[in-house]
C-alpha cells in the first residue's frame, strides 16, 4: 500500500462512498409524524433581557396566560436575535419552582420566612423609606442648606429603559437620596 498514487487513492475512496450509497442499510424510509408547530395561537411579546445592561431583545410566547418559550429577538439591534448563555436561560428561570411568586417576610429574630401579600409589603417598605429618610436627613451643612439624606441609595437596573431609569431619578431625588448608581457602571 505504500505505493499507491493520488490518482488510484482517489478511485478507491469515491469508489468506496459510491458503494455505501448503493447499499440498501443506508437510506431508511421516513416513519415520523409532523408534529404541531408549539408556537401556534401564542401571543407574542417584547422584552429585554434582564441580566446586563446591553439590553438585548427577547420575544417571550405566551399561550393561555402561560410562556411557553422565550428567545432573542432579531429585530433588535442590540443582538440581532442572538443571546449569551445567561440570557439563552431566561425561559428556565420563568419556569423554575424554586421561583419566589410572592412576597416572603423573616421578622427580626426569627427563623421562619412567612408569606405577605403585595399590598402589606409595598405600606411596610415605604413606611421603612420614610422612617429612614426622615431619621438621616440633613437639613443644612455649615450653615448651608443641603436638604439630603445619606441613609438611602438608588440602585438602577439593566431592565429599566431609559424613561423609567429617568423617572426613578426624580424620584430618588424627591426624596433628598444622593446616592444614585447604575448596575451597567457597578
Amino acid at each position: 500500500m505504500g505505493n499507491i498514487k493520488r490518482r488510484d487513492f482517489l478511485k478507491l475512496t469515491f469508489a468506496g462512498a459510491a458503494a455505501m450509497v448503493m447499499d440498501g442499510n443506508i437510506a431508511v424510509p421516513a416513519r415520523a409524524s409532523v408534529k404541531p408547530f408549539k408556537l401556534k395561537d401564542t401571543k407574542v411579546s417584547p422584552s429585554i433581557c434582564i441580566y446586563c445592561g446591553v439590553g438585548c431583545g427577547l420575544l417571550v410566547y405566551a399561550k393561555d396566560g402561560k410562556v411557553v418559550n422565550i428567545e432573542g429577538d432579531p429585530d433588535n439591534p442590540n443582538n440581532e436575535g442572538g443571546l449569551c448563555a445567561k440570557g439563552a436561560t431566561s425561559y428556565s428561570v420563568y419556569v423554575n419552582p424554586l421561583r419566589l411568586k410572592k412576597p416572603m417576610y423573616r421578622a427580626p429574630g426569627s427563623d421562619k420566612w412567612e408569606e405577605k401579600s403585595w399590598d402589606w409589603t409595598i405600606n411596610e417598605v415605604a413606611k421603612r423609606i420614610l422612617k429612614t429618610r426622615n431619621s438621616t436627613f440633613v437639613k443644612e451643612v455649615g450653615g448651608v442648606p443641603v436638604n439630603r439624606t445619606e441613609g438611602l441609595v438608588q440602585l438602577g437596573g439593566a431592565s429599566h429603559d431609559t424613561d423609567e431609569c429617568y423617572l426613578l431619578s426624580k424620584f430618588a431625588r424627591s426624596l433628598g437620596i444622593v446616592y444614585l448608581e447604575h448596575q451597567a457602571r457597578i
